[in-house]
């Protein structure tokens, strides 16, 4: 079966691979983002898009699939969205940068804050790091403390050296670094306690995603919030996964507790370069001209303002506003997650495959004979997903996935389980085609 996989490989991807290999000469990875690069892709796979529309995209040797994932779920509308584009291509006529502050600046912070009832004052920018190393720079200037203190399940929060500090990504990164965070458990204000106990006075702010696989217990957000303020530090939500995808206004609003800081990224735009760091006035004036002591450089970026990303933005918050993306996120993802769970049933492998997580953010779990978590299998099950017409490293969905969609993905997924299950008897290097995934890093 590899030597016919293999062939397939030749067919299918002959561009792609030759392509792979320039890019690894010119781009150090091969790609400007770990996660879509190709030691997490099986070697059975396109290895560059060409174009997208919707939920299907076509690579370079012209091969159709319906992705999920959607760029690092940065595309909630869906790709080359026509409302969205247009808005775009309508302010590439206006010009995109200035020496002074465009009206779309203006009407793109009012519409975020507007979304964002909790939020008082907005500053844009271009990834996700800047934002939440900027909102660590105002917690310590607002507290006069340094540390920061983490929640050990979320994987990321910055490439900056405060938080890739605590991974095993650590190169290059001052051993200092190191002393600046804390860590404590998701759901535990025991743990959370415990941090501040061990660290008094020295905490500036707690930061974490408001949920991510598991929910919040009740009380948990409240009362974390109420103990950072008790002992001095203020609360930051990391809501670059749940904004606009949990709720219109954030998971904040899901669960009705308002953090002092918080920042946004994925959704904003629609996959357009844009993040917001938002909050409180009080503590987001520091970064602004208007406070007493004129030392806390914040955000200036010569592209943070550029108007086709605003624009974009404007647009996919009015779209979010007039029409039900989260509920249909919902709806779809929770119909996929009860159909795939129902096939892994079917091949007698749900021990070992399962889609778990909020249905707007569907993950996919894999599992080796041994019952361990397994790269193996998780390449091995992307492989034949993939063969089948269907990519993604999750099944994180769009507003464009439909219910034909949904179903092809239904029906991908019932032909690679089989694959799956004949591969737990067997072995999954009869079937795999290359190496396996490799973790992008693990948290000390």
């Amino acid at each position: 079966m590899a030597a016919t996989a293999a062939a397939d490989s030749g067919d299918k991807y002959r561009r792609s691979r030759d392509l792979r290999a320039r890019l690894k000469q010119v781009i150090p990875g091969g790609a400007h983002t770990y996660a879509k690069g190709d030691d997490q892709f099986p070697e059975l796979s396109p290895g560059v898009i060409a174009r997208g529309l919707g939920c299907h995209v076509w690579d370079v040797d012209g091969n159709e699939f319906i992705e999920y994932g959607m760029g690092l779920r940065a595309v909630t509308l869906g790709h080359a969205y026509p409302p969205v584009v247009e808005a775009v291509r309508a302010s590439l006529e206006l010009g995109t940068n200035f020496t002074r502050p465009s009206l779309t600046e203006l009407e793109c912070a009012e519409a975020f804050l507007a979304m964002i009832e909790g939020a008082e004052m907005v500053k844009f920018t271009k990834d996700g790091s800047t934002a939440t190393t900027a909102a660590l720079k105002l917690a310590r200037k607002y507290t006069g403390r340094d540390v920061i203190g983490i929640c050990a399940e979320h994987p990321f929060f910055s490439y900056d050296d405060w938080f890739i500090a605590t991974t095993t990504m650590d190169g290059g990164i001052p051993a200092a670094a190191r002393q600046e965070t804390r860590q404590f458990k998701y759901n535990d204000l025991d743990s959370a306690r415990a941090m501040f106990d061990q660290n008094p006075g020295q905490i500036c702010a707690v930061i974490l995603e408001a949920a991510r696989t598991d929910e919040p217990v009740p009380g948990f957000l409240d009362g974390l919030k109420k103990l950072c303020h008790e002992r001095g530090a203020i609360l930051i939500f990391d809501e670059m996964i749940t904004g606009f995808r949990w709720n219109n206004g954030g998971a904040q609003k899901e669960y009705g507790v308002v953090p002092d800081l918080s920042t946004f990224g994925k959704a904003i735009a629609n996959g357009f370069a844009l993040s917001a760091l938002c909050g409180k006035r009080e503590i987001m004036q520091l970064g602004s001209r208007a406070r007493d002591k004129d030392d806390v450089f914040l955000l200036s970026t010569t592209h943070g303002a550029e108007t086709p990303a605003l624009a974009a933005a404007i647009k996919t918050m009015e779209i979010f506003r007039k029409e039900p993306v989260v509920a249909h996120l919902h709806r779809q993802g929770g119909r996929l997650k009860e159909e795939l769970n129902a096939v892994a049933r079917k091949h007698g492998v749900d021990k070992y495959f399962f889609a778990f997580g909020r249905p707007c953010n569907l993950l996919f779990g894999t599992r080796g004979p041994d019952g361990k978590p397994s790269q193996e299998f998780r390449m091995l099950f992307m492989q034949e997903a993939i063969r089948r017409g269907v990519i993604g490293p999750s099944f994180i969905i769009s507003y464009s996935h439909s219910d034909s969609d949904v179903d092809k993905t239904i029906a991908a997924v019932d032909g690679a389980l089989e694959i799956y299950a004949r591969a737990l008897e067997d072995g999954a290097g009869k079937y795999l085609v290359g190496p396996p995934s490799k973790v992008v890093f693990d948290r000390r």
